[in-house]
């Protein structure tokens, strides 16, 4: 591969004070990494040259003003800010969450503009970030308003696709979200991914149930038969693979995930905490339906570790390659749909 088609991977910094800048030196330090892409991280030269001397890593970085001077093989800074930042591991700090969304808004920025492929985000805190100007949950609701299509909150290993119907939704509000029109643009969502970003021809998608064994007739909750039940018969009825609702409190320890290519959850922590018992330091999250690519790793700031050196950052390495994967699988989908359209129009 020559230098110039390698792929630009945009890094937002994420919370200074958690594990996100130690995870991303280590995975860099690799030089073989440099091999597969070109990384550009949105932060400062000071802030990242402060987190090598902590963590005294001989990494070489190259600093540069904009994403547009980016140079192949090299770890690109881009300075979002010149400050002096005060860094104290492990403390929540509203300041601090500023500055995760000074380089998140950069990062968005030259992803929108073309000036990076793909985009990978280190952890953040949901609470430090929130302010008069920036009030959304999390990444996934930022980015959805900033990107087009519709995005769903996707965990992916190789053998194992979490997705969601709600994500940072409270518990008590669940089921007054989950609407046919819901259900169907998530199942969408999740089948277009499978099929242009994993390259599944025909998937097959499991639903677990929003209520306990799936309402038990209506004895726990009838949300299941009046609501998600018709709708997937819908679904099924015109030829897409999607079945369910299945119990949720079986589905994972019988086994029966492996029979799918996804499961869909109907809310957060039906859908993850299986997940990241399965696959904890291997997971992905990835948000699909949108136009740019982006990941992250499947765990937060951790900050009860920052600083001391000892975080893993399998995780993240995972977000990167598998970011580079889909933004290949895209291309490939696209460059193969466009051939078959082609050649039916000369058929014509």
């Amino acid at each position: 591969m020559r230098k110039e088609e390698k792929i630009k991977v945009g890094i937002s910094i994420g919370d200074l004070n958690g594990i996100g800048g130690e995870i991303i030196l280590k995975t860099f330090e690799d030089n073989r990494v440099l091999e597969f892409c070109t990384p550009v991280v949105f932060a400062s030269i000071k802030t990242v040259s402060f987190l090598k001397k902590h963590f005294h890593s001989a990494i070489n970085f190259h600093s540069i003003q904009n994403a547009e001077q980016v140079t192949h093989g090299k770890v690109n800074v881009v300075n979002v800010w010149n400050d002096n930042v005060n860094i104290q591991f492990g403390e929540e700090d509203q300041e601090i969450g500023a500055y995760a969304i000074k380089s998140l808004e950069a990062a968005t920025k030259a992803l929108k503009n073309g000036n990076i492929d793909i985009l990978v985000t280190a952890p953040i805190n949901k609470h430090n970030i929130q302010s008069e100007r920036f009030n959304f949950p999390g990444h996934t609701d930022y980015l959805a308003k900033e990107l087009e299509g519709d995005s769903l909150m996707l965990m992916v290993t190789n053998s194992l696709k979490v997705g969601l119907l709600t994500d940072h939704v409270p518990v008590k509000d669940v089921s007054s979200h989950i609407t046919k029109a819901l259900i169907n643009s998530k199942i969408e969502t999740i089948i277009t991914a499978l099929k242009k970003d994993f390259g599944v021809r025909k998937p097959k998608i499991a639903v677990l149930g929003i209520n306990p064994h799936t309402g038990d007739n209506g004895v726990i909750g009838e949300e299941d038969d009046t609501i998600l039940r018709p709708t997937l018969k819908e679904i099924r009825d015109k030829g897409d693979l999607v079945y369910g609702p299945y119990a949720a409190d079986s589905f994972f320890g019988s086994n029966n995930y492996k029979n799918f290519d996804a499961i869909i959850a109907a809310y957060h922590d039906q859908g993850l905490i299986p997940f990241k018992t399965l696959a904890f330091g291997q997971g992905v999250n990835f948000t699909a339906g949108l136009n740019k690519v982006r990941t992250s790793p499947d765990h937060g700031t951790a900050y009860e570790i920052a600083g001391k050196g000892e975080a893993d950052n399998g995780s993240f390495k995972e977000a990167l390659f598998t970011g580079i994967q889909i933004f290949n699988n895209r291309h490939s989908f696209e460059n193969l749909n466009a051939n078959v359209l082609k050649k039916q129009t000369k058929k014509i």
